[in-house]
């Protein structure tokens, strides 16, 4: 008796963890292109501490990058999606190894060629939400 008086009354459910309003690969675009603007500013100044300094945003900012990429994947992007969008994970994967090569390196063309892959997810996304 107790159970049917506490028992749910409206089944839900959600297409995400949190309102879709929280996931944005805005996100992962910005981390990118400062990536790509540190890898431009390298390449304009062989100050040792500089470069030093610069190496280390650089790399955080990829790894920041990496993680909005991932939590896209992971938590946005559901069965349905990779459905219809079959070269949803080959792109996720992609975008991953461009920002660990940008990761490890101070030319501005892996920085662009991450920044590339993010664009292709995004177009993605945003076709999702208008599903």
């Amino acid at each position: 008796m107790l159970s049917r008086l506490f028992a749910p009354k409206v089944k839900v459910s959600a297409h995400c963890d949190l309102p879709c309003g929280v996931y944005d690969p805005a996100q992962a675009r910005i981390e990118a292109e400062s990536v790509k603007a540190v890898q431009e500013k390298m390449a304009a100044n062989d100050d040792p501490h500089f470069q030093a300094r610069a190496t280390v945003i650089k790399e955080q900012r990829a790894e920041l990058a990496k993680h909005h990429v991932s939590v896209l994947w992971s938590d946005y992007f559901k069965a349905p999606h990779f459905e219809k969008y079959p070269e949803l994970h080959q792109l996720v994967n992609d975008a991953l190894k461009a920002l660990s090569a940008a990761k490890a390196s101070t030319d501005p063309a892996t920085g662009q060629k991450a920044l590339d892959y993010i664009a292709q997810i995004d177009k993605i996304f945003w076709e999702t939400k208008k599903a």
